[in-house]
Order: C-alpha cells, then structure tokens, then sequence
C-alpha cells in the first residue's frame, strides 16, 4: 500500500496497543515511523530496475526477521523513552515489542492484499504472495483510520476517553479488506463463466481491483498465446465480461526462457507477462499493473542479439504511461455500470 496509508495504520495499531501507558502523539509518531519502516528497501539498488522490482519486498518483508528484530526495537523504543523518566517509572518494553510486532505484521499484510507480490515467508522461499483484492491506493481503506485516528487525538487532548474512534477505525477497516475478498471471488465466479461463454480455455486466471475502489475490477485471464483483460462493475448488469485478446509473444518467451531476467520475473508474477520486440528492442511487461496497453512495469532487456548472446546489459525501466479511461469511458462512469463497448478476440 501507499506510504500514508502504512504510516496512519503503523499509528492506529501502536495507539490501540499502548493505550495510557504513554501519551497519544508519541505512540502515533513512533507508530507511523513502524509502520513506514520495511518500504525503506527501495533505497536499496540491487543492480538494474528489474531487480529491484522483484527484490522490493522481500527480506524487509519477511514475518521471520521482522518477528526477530521487533524485541529489539521494543527495547530501544522503550528505552528511548525511559530516558528522562522520573526514578521508579515503569517501563513497557513488552508491550512496545508487541506494537512493533503487531505494526510490521499489519504492514505486510496489506501489502500483500494488492496486485504487486510481497515475500514473507523469506529466506525459506522468495515466492511473492498477492491477493490482489486492493488497490495500492484505496481512500475507503484510509480514510476511516485517518478520522478515527484524528478524533482519538482530538479527545486525547481534551483529557476525555479516546480509544473508541481509532478501535472502531480499526475494526472497519478489517470489514472492508473482507469484503475486498469477498467482491474478488464474486467477480471471479462471474469471469469463470465468461471465459467458458468464449471460448477461452486453459487459463490462469486473476482478478484485480481497479484504481481507488473495489467496486470495478480488471479481469486478466492468461493462455500460453494470449492475454485477456476485460473489466466487470459489481453494478454491471449484464454478467458478461467482453475479453480484448492481445498477443503475449509466445515465441520469444520460449527463445529467451532461459534468459535470467525472464526466469525472475515469470517467478515473481506467478506468469502473467509479455515478450515483445520493440524498435530493436525486447521488452518484457508485467501485465498485472496497469491496464491494456499502458503498463506500470515495462523493462527494456536489451537487442535480440544480446539475449542470443547471453549477454544481458543493464535493465532498464520504461517510463510508465498509465491511463485512466476504460475504453472511452472515465473510471467513475465504468464503476457505476455504464456498459463498455463490445470487446474481441
């Protein structure tokens, strides 16, 4: 998710685990700092763009280390904090253990309820899980933390009970990642039948929240030949999903299979991609951010001469040129189950 959205939720969890053991802007400073602290991997250059694609996420990610670093920073922060304590003030170095703990875990897992891939069972695998039933930026989902956040601060100051609005914040926003799930598998259900209505088989198939809601997905459905994409309004009411084909250059994922850099990101998207030859040069595009024909990831591996060669120079990341109409139509008015022109094959 978006760095505001970890940092208010980093907040919400340390404030409700803390409680009046310390005061309300300390436990949502240190909270916030928490709940931003595993996305400071992007710092990190691993040597090209795509490998820092598919390493974001990953060690910083992982429930084992971030379990064995939390008594750690749970005694730093209480100690941090001890400092200028009057003599005989008790200390909560578990309770801060258990806020770290509970932060950094809330924070991988919501990362991986979107489309990108997070990497929590490292170092045992580097499979990337994504549940994909929510957008990296989703007002719903952040919104009601940021108000009961706010007006928990608010009645903090005016020394009235305030644990109510950042818990029922918290609570809401639990119902609403359910309901994400629950909305993906209906539009599942529905893409499953579309798919046999045209034709379409053998595929893998995914569904994602499309920008800012969960009410409209994408559906992408993936043969060995072609991607699929189409997009379903939970207030569509024709269930019929029109799938747009477009070619997945089959041929030159075979050619260049062996390719490391196509091995690592057929690995972490689990295989929706496509290989195509552009101007002279191969491009590889991870089909599951962005929207047909504008793509968040696109990597440019070089000329086919030097993946003949073996020879892969530094990967580089095109720049993104992502679009926010769905086929002449404006996301509000696709979300409200205006009908889309037909699709084709």
């Amino acid at each position: 998710m978006d760095s505001l959205t970890q940092a208010v939720l980093g907040a919400s969890v340390t404030v409700a685990v803390m409680g009046r053991r310390t005061s309300f802007g300390k436990a949502a400073l240190i909270g916030a700092i928490a709940g931003t602290l595993p996305d400071l991997d992007v710092v990190i250059d691993h040597g090209d763009d795509l490998l820092n694609m598919v390493r974001h996420r990953a060690e910083s990610h992982s429930l084992f280390f971030l379990a064995l670093l939390s008594p750690l920073l749970g005694w730093l922060t209480n100690w941090w904090l001890q400092r200028k304590a009057p003599p005989g003030t008790p200390g909560h170095a578990g309770r801060w253990t258990l806020a770290w703990l509970l932060v950094l875990i809330t924070h991988v897992g919501i990362d991986a309820m979107t489309s990108y891939g997070t990497q929590f069972f490292q170092p045992f695998t580097d499979h990337a899980y994504a549940v994909g039933s929510m957008f990296i930026i989703d007002p719903l989902y952040t919104v009601p933390l940021i108000v009961g956040l706010v007006w928990s601060g608010l009645r903090a100051r005016k020394g009235k009970a305030w644990g109510a609005p950042n818990a029922w914040a918290l609570v809401l926003s639990c119902v609403y990642l359910l309901w994400s799930v629950a909305a993906q598998q209906h539009v599942r259900t529905v893409a499953h039948k579309s798919l046999e209505a045209q034709d379409i088989h053998n595929a893998q198939l995914w569904v994602y929240a499309s920008p800012f809601n969960t009410v409209l997905w994408r559906v992408l459905a993936v043969t060995p030949t072609h991607s699929h994409e189409g997009f379903y309004s939970l207030l569509d009411q024709d269930p019929h999903i029109p799938l747009t084909a477009t070619e997945r250059g089959q041929a030159y994922l075979e050619r260049w299979a062996d390719v490391p850099h196509v091995q690592r990101m057929l690995r972490f998207t689990q295989g929706p991609v496509r290989m195509e030859v552009v101007d002279g040069r191969v491009l590889l595009t991870d089909l599951r951010m962005g929207q047909e024909p504008h793509y968040s990831f696109v990597f440019d591996l070089g000329t086919p001469e030097e993946l003949d060669a073996g020879k892969v120079a530094q990967v580089r990341r095109l720049k993104a040129t992502l679009r926010a109409d769905f086929e002449g139509q404006s996301l509000w008015q696709r979300l409200k189950g205006k009908p889309a022109p037909a699709g084709g094959e």
